[in-house]
């Protein structure tokens, strides 16, 4: 029984880390409610295992006090572990397919593919809410339940962006070879929710996260107080232009 709640444990721990990462062993404690000691000895199992690492910034930020925290990420190894699905043999059957029928095979594939999710979450989307946010916090869900354990944090300090971040891919290794899956879903996610985005990171090229920008546009308050400004500085043209 204790190794099965070993293994249950390390399990969750490590999914934490693939939709979290990077995290530290502290940050797993809180989320598990277990001892940081407890944490630590599984995360040195998975390290040892080659399914999760330390994460390697070159971003430290501003230099602090003490030991600064370890943080982890998943390795390849501990993606495949979520599920890669079928991927050797649909690269191999890509492969295929672009020395039968050159790249405009693959473009029409990788076409089909795309244009199947976006009407899958199109319709999803058409029962959220109206505002970007609401349809990122929907897409983000939809993603999560086919495998891609999406998350959403901020975009940066102004708080005019948002981040969709997709810990896993079940196609990653497919993408690696044929970078135009990522691209076309890229382009997908911009017309579901309308608005310019931006992919910062993917799995296939190495990133911890694939990572999505959206923005969200000019805050309510910043806008009607830019409103005030026009209005303000029409006046006081208005003015001189009547002296």
């Amino acid at each position: 029984m204790a190794d099965t709640e070993d293994i249950s444990t390390c399990d969750q721990i490590l999914r934490l880390i693939v939709e979290r990462g990077p995290i530290t062993a502290g940050e797993l404690a809180k989320v598990l409610v277990l001892t940081p000691a407890a944490v630590r000895r599984h995360i040195s199992s998975l390290v040892a295992q080659n399914n999760i690492e330390q994460y390697e910034s070159n971003n430290q930020g501003p230099s602090r006090r003490g030991r600064p925290s370890r943080r982890y990420v998943a390795t390849s190894a501990g993606q495949e572990l979520l599920g890669q699905g079928y991927a050797d043999l649909a690269n191999q059957a890509l492969i295929f397919l672009r020395a039968e029928l050159g790249d405009e095979g693959v473009e029409e594939f990788v076409r089909a593919r795309t244009d199947k999710l976006e009407s899958r979450y199109q319709s999803i989307l058409e029962n959220s809410g109206t505002s970007t946010a609401e349809k990122t916090a929907t897409l983000a869900q939809a993603l999560s339940k086919d495998g891609f354990v999406a998350t959403l944090r901020r975009g940066g300090p102004n708080a005019l962006a948002i981040q969709l971040c997709q810990g896993h891919c079940p196609i990653q290794e497919v993408a690696r070879d044929f970078p135009e899956m990522c691209e076309a879903e890229t382009q997908a996610f911009a017309r579901l929710l309308g608005v310019p985005i931006q992919r910062l990171s993917t799995l296939a090229n190495g990133g911890h996260v694939c990572t999505t920008n959206i923005h969200l546009g000019i805050p309510q308050n910043l806008r009607s107080r830019a409103g005030a400004q026009r209005t303000t500085s029409d006046l006081s043209d208005d003015r001189e232009g009547n002296k």
